[in-house]
């Protein structure tokens, strides 16, 4: 019976099949039926499971790409270590170059991520110079420095920090070293062994992406910065980080804070007309 066809549907395995007829653990497999039908699934002291609709539907792909935001502002609450699993599962069927899947990830919470801020800040502050391990670009120019100052524009409006005011201006870059107090900091890093080409950062980008997006589905936001790895030394200390690892960026999560006005800033973008070209169209 569908879901959603009646108020519920008890569902059995088939008749002479065991348990590995669901390819494991039986609650396991209703769960992503569940999941992947809007409903959920309890069962009962029988072993029977019960499927019912959701109090409310998944959000669409569509709806998490275009709803998600960077998230500067967090709730103090952690974020259970299953919830992160899960979202990690989801972004590592991220495509990547013949498959050779070059990500890790170093997932740091608690004291260790707080050695990390205070170390990073403190470094930053007394002028060591940064020791982020991906290639810089320099200064943006033209388009690129244009839309950074626009998001820059918008994000200081919603807090309220004037050009002139120099505190609040500080304490801004301030929260950027300390990962914007985040609960949970993913370090994403790849292989040493394939160091110096551009496809592993490249792949890099794409767990990356699909890792903010399925944290997002689940109600968790974050925000993809740099500024909380420019002291590479103390992250690889904090974090364990292996010498055969590189550290290509860092993701901090957490539940988003409504009250924190730049978590509300939903950033500009280019144009169709301005990003794609069409070739070989009748239309």
């Amino acid at each position: 019976m569908p879901p959603g066809g009646a108020d519920r549907a008890i569902l059995r395995p088939a008749d002479g099949e065991g348990q590995s007829g669901y390819g494991g653990d039986k609650f396991t497999f209703f769960r992503r039926i569940a999941r992947a039908t809007h409903t959920t699934v309890t069962s009962d002291q029988r072993g029977n499971q019960t499927m019912k609709p959701a109090a409310s539907p998944a959000p669409t792909f569509d709806e998490v790409v275009q709803g998600r935001r960077s998230i500067r502002g967090y709730r103090p609450e952690p974020v259970p270590r299953a919830l992160i699993r899960e979202v990690l599962e989801v972004a590592m069927r991220a495509p990547s170059s013949l498959n050779t899947q070059p990500w890790n990830f170093y997932v740091v919470a608690g004291e260790a991520l707080d050695r990390i801020r205070a170390g990073n800040t403190e470094r930053n502050l007394a002028g060591v110079p940064s020791s982020r391990e991906f290639r810089g670009h320099g200064e943006y120019g033209g388009a690129h420095r244009e839309r950074q100052i626009g998001v820059a524009k918008q994000l200081f409006a919603a807090m309220g920090i004037e050009r002139d005011n120099k505190e609040k201006r500080t304490d801004w870059v301030l929260r950027g070293f300390r990962q914007f107090d985040a609960p949970v900091s993913i370090v994403v890093t790849y292989d040493r062994s394939i160091h110096g080409g551009d496809i592993g950062p490249f792949d890099c980008g794409a767990v990356t992406n699909a890792l903010v997006n399925a944290a997002w589905a689940r109600g968790l936001g974050c925000v993809i910065n740099s500024q909380g790895i420019m002291q590479s030394p103390v992250v690889r200390e904090h974090a364990g980080i292996p010498d055969d690892q590189v550290i290509m960026i860092c993701v901090a999560m957490g539940w988003p804070d409504d009250t924190f006005p730049a978590n509300a800033v939903v950033s500009q973008r280019k144009s169709i007309d301005e990003a794609a070209v069409f070739v070989g169209f009748d239309d």
